[in-house]
């Protein structure tokens, strides 16, 4: 296929919420780069709700190039199911998915490009740092060990799902009809050719962040449900050593009894809050997967689109039950 069939070699997928302050400079350099280094392109924007002006900055952006595409999501989806779904409505035979802030630089695209070239099927970017407060690295250390001790497959660190994925990568997970598509695991689990690309993050150009504590626990507990399925053995592990406190606990009751000490609150407190803590955890990742089973057979779409501007007329907006595809 070439620029002649108009099927673009490259699709730059770009999910954007509340920045105004960004959009315009990330498509201005994602073309630079992309015009040097594929033979046609396209540059898709979702935004998800924006509320800053965003959206009028995109329509402005759509008049001065017909290669830039807008959907305009009709309410906020989540950091998942939106970036996912943005990709899945991309039609080069490369897609790049990258973040608005320059967080993902776009200067990496060439690159991406000359490894897919000589046969790589997804090239993720690896950042080499983290820059975050305690609190949020202790999430993401909680998060990633998680998904290591108990995760279907591999993870990847420093993959944030920054990367260039083959057209039969796409097409493949698009099938999957994931409700809370966790991107960056089902590549991995996919088990297609990949390789990484090491970077240092840059600084985020300008606004704020999007990615707050409450986010990222939000994105790990979803990435946990949905790619850990051993997770449910957890349970047992975790019954193996409330024995051994318990057996602890038992052995030293004459003690307690011969020293006058506090057995009975002692243990009753123990064997309370380790009971409660573990049906509580339990409970509420066994509700997660339940959730999740339950949107597979309802057939949610990952987003219900209010606009799209400069698709081309076979791609316009697909009926609401292939939300998750395109026709």
């Amino acid at each position: 296929m070439t620029a002649d069939d108009g099927i673009p070699e490259l699709s730059v997928v770009i999910p954007c919420f509340n920045e105004a302050q960004n959009v315009a400079a990330i498509c201005a350099a994602v073309t630079a780069a992309a015009e040097s280094h594929a033979e046609s392109h396209e540059i898709i924007l979702i935004d998800n709700g924006s509320t800053d002006g965003t959206r009028s900055i995109m329509r402005n952006l759509c008049e001065s190039d017909p290669r830039i595409r807008v959907i305009f999501n009709n309410r906020n989806y989540g950091q998942m199911r939106s970036p996912t779904y943005g990709l899945y409505q991309a039609e080069g035979r490369a897609v790049v998915g990258m973040c608005a802030d320059f967080q993902d630089p776009p200067a990496l695209i060439g690159e991406f490009m000359r490894k897919w070239r000589i046969g790589a099927q997804v090239v993720l970017g690896q950042r080499r740092s983290e820059r975050a407060s305690p609190l949020l690295r202790l999430v993401r250390w909680l998060g990633y060990g998680f998904l290591r001790r108990f995760g279907d497959y591999p993870v990847i660190p420093g993959a944030t799902g920054f990367g260039l994925f083959d057209r039969e990568v796409i097409d493949t997970l698009a099938a999957w009809n994931e409700p809370e598509p966790f991107f960056r695991g089902m590549v991995v689990e996919s088990g297609f050719r990949l390789v990484l690309v090491p970077f240092d993050r840059p600084e985020r150009a300008a606004g704020e962040s999007k990615n707050g504590v409450a986010a990222l626990a939000s994105f790990a507990l979803s990435g946990l449900a949905g790619s850990a399925k051993s997770l449910l053995r957890l349970p047992l592990y975790l019954s193996l050593y409330v024995g051994v406190v318990a057996l602890a606990l038992l052995l030293a009751a004459p003690v307690a009894l011969v020293l006058d000490g506090p057995f009975w609150v002692l243990l009753g407190l123990a064997l309370g809050f380790a009971t409660f803590a573990v049906l509580l955890l339990f409970l509420g990742l066994l509700g997660e997967q339940v959730r999740m089973l339950a949107e597979r057979s309802r057939g949610v779409p990952l987003v219900i689109e209010q606009e799209r501007i400069n698709f081309p007329a076979a791609r316009k907006q697909p009926a609401a039950r292939t939300l998750i595809r395109r026709p």
